[in-house]
C-alpha cells in the first residue's frame, strides 16, 4: 500500500471518528503534495518519492517551529503540542533515522578516515558523514562533528 493509498484510508477513518488532528495533518500533507505538483518545473509523478520528500520536508519546517514555539513559554504551548502531534504522525511514513549512538560512530569513522583534527575540516567531515550515512540527521551530524571537532 502506498503512502498516499495509507493517508486516504486514515483520512476516511479520521473523519468518521471526528480526529480532528489527524485530519488536518493528512489534509496539510495532500496540500503540500498539490504545491509542489503544480510548482513551475515539476514533471515528475505524483508517486512514493515526492510524498516522502514532502512529508521529510514538512516534518522539518513544523520541528523548527515547534522549537520556536515552544521557547515562548505558555504563550506557544497549545501551537507547539499541535506540531509536535503533526511531526510523529508523519514520521511514521519516512525512514528510520539513525539514532545519535550510531550517528555518533559514523562520525567518529569518518573523522578518523580524513584524519580530521581541525575545527577548519568541519564541513569536509559533514559533507563525508552526509554522504556515507544514508538515514542521518543533519542536524545531529553538525552537532556531532562540532563537538568532536572542537576537543
Amino acid at each position: 500500500m502506498t503512502i498516499q493509498d495509507q493517508l486516504a484510508a486514515e483520512q476516511k477513518t479520521a473523519m468518521k471518528s471526528g480526529d480532528r488532528a489527524t485530519l488536518n495533518a493528512i489534509r496539510q500533507i495532500q496540500s503540500e503534495v498539490s504545491v509542489a505538483k503544480a510548482a513551475p518545473g515539476f514533471t515528475g509523478e505524483v508517486d512514493e518519492d515526492l510524498y516522502l520528500s514532502t512529508i521529510s520536508t514538512y516534518v522539518k519546517r513544523m520541528t523548527k517551529a515547534r522549537d520556536e514555539y515552544a521557547a515562548m513559554g505558555d504563550r506557544g504551548r497549545q501551537q507547539a503540542d499541535k506540531l509536535t502531534f503533526e511531526i510523529e504522525y508523519l514520521s511514521k511514513y519516512l525512514p528510520a533515522k539513525l539514532d545519535e549512538d550510531a550517528t555518533r560512530a559514523l562520525v567518529d569513522e569518518v573523522i578518523t578516515e580524513l584524519g580530521a583534527d581541525d575545527p577548519k575540516m568541519t564541513g569536509r567531515v559533514i559533507g563525508a558523514v552526509m554522504k556515507k550515512g544514508k538515514d542521518v540527521d543533519g542536524a545531529l551530524v553538525a552537532r556531532l562533528v562540532n563537538e568532536r571537532l572542537a576537543q
